[in-house]
């Protein structure tokens, strides 16, 4: 597998710890402002399984939502748990789509992303084009994970190249700066707001950070090694010694420190 190759994912296995993954959206969602239409375009760059996007449906139930993902795992999941008529006459749908060249064919309102930028090298460069979609009075927000520095993935890359999995990782500069994104945007004409917030879960049972990061992180990995089952049980073994040193057990289960990288972009009305 090479570093441009894609991952597949394991919609099971990512929402083991869906309240905790779900909590950053909830958090971008409360600062996003109110929409321009009454029935709102909107569009979720990289949905994954659909759970998160159906909050977009509870906010704005007249809204015609739609998921975009390149994982058909992930999108199978969404067709069939979410996908439908809303409850205030809007619809929610989900569709593929490769984030990394994703050019909307039609205005939106709201264009949002949940913890899928940081898988699209020059993300930042997309900006553009996205906003240029916006309806006037129209809203870019994304939340990207901020934690490429953690023990969770420094050890994880560290480990790589001694199992031939040198390319296969992202680094520490998937995502940017906070003030680089808040730049960015404003450079774009958009009133912006670019925050950062360390959430520190707490997490139960067996290695529990090592569950959270086959969701997520570690599942190049898993994919570059699915059939080799001798290589990845050593790549994880030592791995997982690793993080039980770096994230100790304590009386009410694993805290996990995790910071996240959020922004809410508003096009001029």
């Amino acid at each position: 597998m090479s570093a441009a190759a894609t991952p597949t994912w394991d919609p099971a296995q990512y929402l083991r710890h869906a309240g905790h993954r779900a909590r950053p959206f909830a958090d971008l969602l409360a600062r996003v402002p109110g929409l321009p239409a009454e029935r709102p375009r909107i569009a979720d760059l990289g949905c994954g399984p659909g759970n998160v996007t159906a909050l977009l449906a509870e906010r704005w139930p007249t809204a015609h939502i739609t998921g975009y993902d390149n994982s058909a795992e992930m999108l199978d999941k969404a067709h069939v748990e979410h996908e439908g008529p809303t409850a205030g006459g809007g619809r929610l749908d989900f569709a593929p789509a490769d984030v990394r060249t994703f050019t909307p064919a039609e205005t939106h309102d709201l264009i949002i992303s949940n913890a899928t930028l940081q898988w699209v090298p020059g993300h930042a460069d997309r900006f553009a084009h996205w906003v240029s979609a916006l309806r006037p009075g129209g809203t870019f927000a994304f939340q990207v994970p901020g934690n490429f520095a953690a023990p969770s993935h420094r050890l994880m890359r560290d480990l790589a190249p001694r199992h031939g999995l040198a390319d296969v990782l992202r680094h520490d500069d998937a995502v940017l700066d906070p003030r680089d994104y808040l730049a960015r945007l404003a450079d774009l004409g958009c009133t912006a707001d670019v925050w950062e917030t360390t959430y520190v879960h707490l997490l139960t049972g067996d290695d529990p950070v090592l569950d959270w990061v086959k969701g997520t992180g570690l599942r190049p990995v898993l994919t570059a090694l699915a059939d080799e089952p001798e290589r990845r049980d050593a790549f994880l073994d030592e791995y997982r010694t690793a993080l039980r040193e770096a994230y100790p057990a304590g009386a009410h289960g694993t805290p996990f420190p995790f910071r996240r990288i959020f922004a809410v972009a508003r096009k001029e009305a």
